[in-house]
């Protein structure tokens, strides 16, 4: 049988697909902890940390997960794991703050609107803490793993209009420092805040929503 050109795909196509089933698989394994600065993952990234690891019966049972942010630097991302899948915590720079107000009207949910947080980060910051940003690192979209695309304009591989943020490159959707999607791309659906609180200054658990008492 002769295929068509609607039957075949272009070699961009078929690399699209394999990227957004490696970030899957990745997804699904995320180990303990990884620290992300702008530029992409360090030389030092996903170091096993057993005292944020959970057993596998933890896991099973969805128990909250404490992280130590004593070494997350502004405009650094960590990485923990939470009922299988990969939370983000993003230490926010003014500038990155700066950038919400920017980007409203070039985001779908501009006041946070969509049932995708808890009542208490339904902000503009989406957060409870101004300049830390919890959300589950899975695209809307298709449930693949956006990157960090941090640096603002034409770098990464980004067009000279990018305000900097996340970028699903399965399939493009694209998302601000809080998570918001943007207009014109597939995702129509903020990243999801999972519920947390702060046990103190430097101490966070994922999981728990009773209200902070910091």
């Amino acid at each position: 049988m002769n295929s068509t050109a609607g039957d075949l795909k272009t070699e961009g196509e078929t690399a699209r697909e394999t990227d957004c089933k490696t970030d899957t698989r990745r997804r699904r394994l995320v180990a303990a902890v990884a620290l992300v600065g702008g530029s992409g993952i360090t030389a030092a990234a996903f170091p096993l940390l057993s005292s944020l690891a959970p057993s596998a019966r933890a896991r099973l049972a969805a128990a909250p997960v404490e992280v130590d942010l004593g070494d997350l630097s502004p405009g650094h991302l960590k990485i923990v794991e939470w009922r299988a899948r990969p939370v983000w915590i993003l230490k926010r720079t003014p500038e990155m703050l700066a950038c919400l107000a920017e980007v409203a009207d070039r985001v779908l949910d501009p006041e946070s609107k969509q049932a995708q947080q808890p009542k208490n980060c339904a902000n503009a910051t989406r957060s409870i803490r101004p300049n830390l940003l919890v959300v589950l690192g899975v695209c809307t979209h298709f449930g693949c793993s956006p990157v960090p695309r941090f640096t603002r304009g034409a770098g990464e591989g980004m067009p000279a209009e990018w305000p900097g943020g996340f970028v699903c490159r399965c399939h493009g959707a694209s998302f601000d420092f809080a998570g918001r999607a943007f207009k014109n791309t597939l995702a129509v659906k903020n990243l999801e805040v999972p519920p947390h609180r702060y046990l103190s200054e430097t101490r966070l658990v994922i999981g728990d929503g009773a209200e902070s008492t910091t």
